[in-house]
C-alpha cells in the first residue's frame, strides 16, 4: 500500500533532504512539505526549486502537526534535534533520519522517546560528494539500498518507515545499529578517510595536474564531500572506524614490506586477492 502523508517536515533541505521531498512530491506522497534550515539563502533556494512549501528556522515549530519528520543533518547533531522536537511531535508522528551512523542515534532515541517508539533510524546509501538543494533530484533513491534499524523496539513504526523508503524506490535492508556501523565503517567511512589521505599525499608532491588520470579521480572523488558531515561520522562511529583503520594500517605495512624487499610473487598475490575481494564485496562472479 502506497503511504500518504498530510504534512511532512524535512530538517535539513540539502541533497538528501531535498531529494526525499522531491521524490515524495513527484509520487504524490505528501500534501505539504515543510523545510527546516539555518540559512535563509538555502531555504529560499529550496522554495524556489519547489522542494518545500513552507520554510522554518525552528525545528520544533516545523514539527507541530506533522505526520512525518525526517532529520537530514550531520550525524552528531541528530540527538540534539530529537530532543528539541520530541515535545512538539504528535504521538502518531513517524520520525526517522538519514545519518550514516546509527548506534548512537538509535540508542539515544530508545532512551528518551516514549513507548511505543515512533523514531526508526534510517541510512539511505545514496548521495554524492555534492551538497545543497540545487543538486536534489527526485530519482536519488531509486534502486539505492536503505538500511533501517532492525531492533524490535518499534515494529509498527519500522514497517511504515520501510514502506516510505520503498515508495521512493529504495531497497530496504534491516540491520541492527551496531552491526550497521561496523560494516559501513569498512565500506564507506574508511574509504572516505583513505580518499582524503591520497588527495593530501598527491597535493604534498606539488603540481600533479599533468599526471592526474581517471584512477586518481575515481579513488579521491568522495574527498570532495562536506567536511562537517564526515567529521560527525568519525565522531559518532569511533570504535568501528578505529578497528578498521588498524587493520588497514597492518595491510599497508605488509605491502610496504613487500615493496621494500622486492617480493614480486607476494605483490602479485596481494593484487589478485584484492581483485577477488572487490568482486566478492560487489557480488560479482
Amino acid at each position: 500500500m502506497t503511504p500518504r502523508y498530510g504534512a511532512v517536515t524535512i530538517i535539513g533541505v540539502g541533497l538528501l533532504g531535498g531529494s526525499l521531498a522531491l521524490a515524495m512530491k513527484t509520487r504524490n506522497l505528501a500534501d505539504t512539505v515543510r523545510g527546516v534550515g539555518r540559512s535563509p539563502r538555502t531555504l529560499d533556494q529550496a522554495a524556489a526549486l519547489g522542494i518545500i512549501d513552507a520554510a522554518f528556522f525552528d525545528p520544533a515549530e516545523a514539527c507541530r502537526g506533522a505526520d512525518l519528520v525526517v532529520v537530514c543533518t550531520p550525524a552528531a547533531g541528530v540527538p540534539t534535534i530529537l530532543d528539541a522536537i520530541r515535545p512538539a511531535c504528535s504521538p502518531s508522528a513517524l520520525v526517522t533520519d538519514v545519518a550514516s551512523t546509527k548506534a548512537v542515534i538509535c540508542a539515544h532515541a530508545a532512551r528518551t522517546w516514549p513507548a511505543p517508539l515512533r523514531f526508526v533510524g534510517s541510512h539511505p546509501m545514496a548521495g554524492s560528494e555534492k551538497s545543497g538543494p540545487e543538486f536534489a533530484t527526485p530519482s536519488l533513491y531509486e534502486g539505492c539500498v536503505t538500511i533501517v534499524d532492525a531492533a524490535p523496539r518499534a515494529t509498527d513504526a519500522r514497517a511504515r518507515i520501510t514502506t516510505l523508503w520503498e515508495a521512493v524506490g529504495a531497497r530496504v535492508v534491516p540491520l541492527e545499529p551496531a552491526l550497521h556501523d561496523a560494516l559501513v565503517a569498512r565500506t564507506s567511512h574508511i574509504p572516505h578517510i583513505v580518499a582524503g589521505c591520497i588527495a593530501r599525499l598527491a597535493a604534498a608532491a606539488g603540481d600533479v595536474r599533468p599526471v592526474v588520470g581517471a584512477g586518481f579521480r575515481d579513488v579521491t572523488r568522495v574527498a570532495d564531500g562536506r567536511p562537517e558531515l564526515w567529521r560527525d561520522i568519525c565522531l559518532t562511529n569511533p570504535a568501528a572506524i578505529a578497528e578498521g583503520l588498524d587493520a588497514l594500517i597492518h595491510d599497508l605495512a605488509e605491502v610496504r614490506r613487500m615493496v621494500d624487499e622486492g617480493h614480486a610473487d607476494a605483490l602479485e598475490a596481494f593484487f589478485e586477492q584484492a581483485r577477488e575481494a572487490r568482486a566478492k564485496a560487489l557480488g560479482e562472479p
